[in-house]
């Protein structure tokens, strides 16, 4: 086999690992995703307790289930404290994220 081949190979399996790993972390992870906001109900919340949180971290992680209104595939996000006690399942609001990254909530006021 000439050596053009096995270098053009070798090439092709680099640049295919390569956009691989850049295609995971865009999305996959988030990363050098663009602000987003939908809107959305919160279907569910859980608190998960960690196993062993440093001195000054919170024991336990927070999560919410959402779904967007207009449909749409349910996602879970990774919220504060504050955020999970103010939040109850089936408020309906504006969610904005980065990728995997939660970043505001407005709640929709009830006209009734």
């Amino acid at each position: 086999m000439p050596i053009s081949m096995i270098l053009l190979l070798v090439a092709l399996a680099v640049i295919s690992t390569v956009y691989f790993f850049l295609s995971f972390q865009k999305h996959s992870l988030g990363k050098g995703a663009e602000e987003r906001a939908i809107d959305i109900r919160i279907l569910d919340k859980q608190s998960v307790a960690l196993p062993s949180p440093e001195q000054h971290e919170d024991p336990e992680e927070y999560w919410i289930y959402v779904q967007p209104l207009a449909g749409g595939p349910k996602r879970e996000f990774q919220v504060g404290v504050h955020y999970y006690h103010a939040l109850q399942p089936g408020d309906c609001g504006t969610l904005t994220y980065k990728g995997l990254q939660f970043l505001h909530f407005a709640k929709l006021q009830r006209v009734d």
